[in-house]
């Protein structure tokens, strides 16, 4: 794991200690990344409670409820799909916030519509979501890396606007 997720971990580490909510996470192509990011930090437990890995799409219905109309009509590959492992993450892990990864990591895989390169990231809770498309080729690897990241980083953004609204409604009270 790079110096920017161990960072990242941290700083939602700290979120989630003081906000006491728990996250889980459903993985396709980061194949558990996301969470091994997260289990990183010390003390980890208190808030991370588990995450399913989805390579296929039979566990992402069977496991995580995705519609199998929605994986026949847009692929696994969109941004709805990702939302619905978000929500059933929450869900299956009885957890408050879960962060998803689906997409084509490399090197193989991808069509003319949905290259290789493309993941769709996504988290929140059961009702509210934020998501994010990457769109470039660097290879698995490098492609592995910077989902796993960027995911971190948008739970980060997520968590904080949270804090932000709860802090708005207190203010309003």
């Amino acid at each position: 794991m790079d110096f920017e997720s161990k960072i990242i971990s941290r700083e939602i580490s700290q979120l989630l200690w003081e906000q006491e909510k728990t996250v889980g996470t459903a993985e396709s192509c980061t194949g558990g990344r996301i969470a091994e990011a997260i289990i990183a930090v010390p003390g980890s437990s208190k808030y991370f409670k588990g995450g399913v890995v989805s390579y296929v799409d039979e566990i992402k219905q069977r496991l995580l409820g995705v519609s199998p109309e929605l994986l026949a009509e847009k692929t696994a590959v969109c941004e709805e799909v990702a939302i619905e492992m978000v929500m059933g993450a929450c869900k299956i892990l009885n957890t408050d916030f879960a962060i998803s990864a689906t997409g084509f990591a490399g090197p193989t895989g991808g069509t003319k519509d949905i290259p290789v390169g493309t993941i769709w990231l996504a988290c929140g809770s059961a009702k509210r979501f934020k998501t994010l498309k990457i769109e470039e080729d660097f290879g698995r690897d490098i492609n592995l890396a910077i989902a796993t990241n960027k995911a971190l980083q948008l739970f980060l953004d997520f968590l904080n606007e949270e804090a932000a609204d709860a802090t708005v409604v207190k203010v309003a009270e």
